[in-house]
């Protein structure tokens, strides 16, 4: 499968460089929703290059889509100001700006389903927007509004929505289960020229999208990390920082060298409680209770994990959101994780000093089940009861 060619896009209103491919966007307009869209893009040139004859081919991992949603708050403003899309390509920072001196930035992540019926839906936007708004506010940052949060991820699917055709609904007339979502990364960014340590005085917002595959294949096999710590009391764990994450490289790096999925990590206070993995929320099952460690500032609070906690509740399992030891962990039944990127994903094993213990996965399991009804539920096979579809075409 080969990538598609993209534009070069200079970040200061500077002229657009296309690529060798003839680019023609016919007309915007507005959908029977109200959403203003980059409709009937076409490129002129090998279209079928995108096109996906191997499900297992499609991974998580970046392919460039066609367009991307810009958004300004300029010095002396408190809001943002309208934005609007703009073909995918690179953008222009200044070395002083406030993202590349001093990580003053936030990112998120939604996925748009194409379901059976052929229509698109995202999940929950509007929390992924309250979400933002929250680590702005830790960071200091202004942050559009849920209203403009939503519009612009409406608008970035929209205009993406050729990727979400190809990579979910061409090949098969009915996706694969698990196979194929167009992931959209919002970006809130200090953009702004500082030198001093201090907020940035400008910020952009910019969204982009990718069509992808499953995050991780088959069950997760995890070592406990009892060195590095993923987050601490106070910090920036229990927001998406971009400072949260390159930290705990190394620790993943030598934990997928030994062949792991991934690391679980403990809290810091005590070296005791399992946290969360590096992008993934974790539950614990023992009987009829599932467990899941507390939102208290070092927990990011996850909106898969939210809404697996109201699933589980409908089945009647008895939810606990409290401080788990590892030992619990260890005597589990069964053990899963949660997260955007990777739905709900069995624990296959967990390895801590030298010991490997394992659990049950697939048929029959309760992760199953409440991953069967939660992507019911995004791609519309299990109808919505709680309005957490939010259907844009």
């Amino acid at each position: 499968m080969s990538r598609g060619k993209i534009c070069s896009l200079e970040w200061m209103n500077r002229p657009l460089r296309r690529s060798v491919l003839a680019i023609k966007l016919r007309h915007c307009s507005r959908n029977a929703r109200g959403v203003q869209t980059a409709s009937d893009a076409s490129i002129n040139g090998d279209q079928e290059e995108h096109d996906l004859c191997n499900w297992d081919e499609l991974k998580f991992s970046f392919i460039p889509t066609d367009y991307m949603y810009v958004m300004k708050c300029s010095s002396g403003e408190s809001a943002f100001s309208q934005g609007h899309l703009t073909r995918y390509g690179n953008v222009e920072l200044s070395p002083s700006s406030g993202v590349l001196n001093y990580g003053q930035g936030l990112l998120e992540g939604l996925k748009a389903y194409r379901g059976d019926d052929n229509r698109i839906r995202l999940f929950r936007p509007e929390q992924n927007a309250l979400r933002m708004q929250m680590g702005a506010e830790r960071m200091c940052m202004p942050s559009p509004t849920t209203e403009q949060f939503v519009s612009s991820i409406k608008q970035t699917a929209l205009a993406n929505k050729r990727w979400v055709f190809k990579f979910t609904a061409l090949t098969y007339p009915v996706p694969p289960p698990g196979k194929g979502s167009l992931y959209i990364r919002p970006l809130l960014l200090g953009t702004g020229s500082i030198l001093g340590v201090a907020p940035s005085p400008e910020y952009s917002f910019l969204a982009y999208a990718s069509p992808v595959g499953n995050y991780f294949n088959g069950p997760m096999h995890f070592s406990v990390e009892d060195k590095v710590y993923r987050a601490i009391p106070g910090g920036t764990g229990g927001i998406k920082s971009i400072t949260n994450y390159s930290p705990i490289y190394k620790a993943i790096t030598q934990a997928k060298a030994k062949g792991f999925t991934d690391a679980i990590f403990l809290d810091s206070a005590t070296g005791k409680n399992i946290e969360e993995a590096t992008a993934c929320n974790i539950f614990v099952m023992k009987g009829n209770v599932i467990s899941t460690p507390p939102i208290a500032g070092t927990i990011l609070p996850g909106i898969t994990r939210k809404s697996i906690i109201e699933v589980a509740s409908w089945f009647g399992y008895q939810i606990e959101e409290r401080a788990i030891p590892l030992e619990e962990l260890i005597n589990a039944d069964e053990a899963f994780c949660t997260g955007t990127a990777i739905a709900i994903k069995p624990v296959g094993s967990v390895t801590y000093q030298g010991q490997r213990v394992e659990y049950k996965t697939g048929e029959g399991t309760v992760s199953e089940k409440l991953r069967r009804t939660l992507t019911g539920i995004q791609t519309g096979r299990i109808e919505d009861t709680m309005g957490w579809v939010v259907e844009i075409e």
